[in-house]
């Protein structure tokens, strides 16, 4: 059966979210539907999903997040992860977390390909009977 995917893309570091899209979309079959949508930053994954959720049968979230000189990168990072996790469980559909969290730009360009890890996540539950 055909299989819609929505990917939903915080594209605040361009490099890294078009490394991460590249890397996971190549995955999905291509008999697959699949959406892209692209948001500011992480924070607005979870409710783009949230929105969508209906329509779509795996998601996969992308996005960076690199820690500053502030707690923010903690606050944005737990919160996300656990909204993530949340519909997932609620809604009972896979959602693959590629959001990558990095201490600065020079592990996000190693981690850029790391999208792969959350298609393939979703590609498996979806293919559970």
């Amino acid at each position: 059966m055909k299989k819609k995917y929505l990917i939903v893309i915080a594209d605040y570091y361009k490099n890294i979210s078009n490394g991460l899209l590249k890397s996971s979309k190549d995955l999905i079959p291509k008999s697959s539907t699949v959406k892209i949508i692209y948001v500011p930053g992480v924070f607005e994954i979870p409710v783009t999903i949230s929105k969508n959720i209906k329509k779509y049968d795996g998601f996969l979230a992308l996005g960076c997040v690199i820690k500053g000189q502030t707690p923010h990168f903690d606050f944005i990072s737990k919160a996300s992860t656990e909204a993530i996790m949340k519909l997932s469980v609620d809604n009972k559909k896979p959602i693959g977390n590629g959001i990558i969290t990095c201490l600065n730009m020079k592990q996000a360009i190693v981690r850029k390909k790391n999208g792969r890890e959350a298609a393939l996540a979703v590609i498996s539950v979806l293919s559970q009977s």
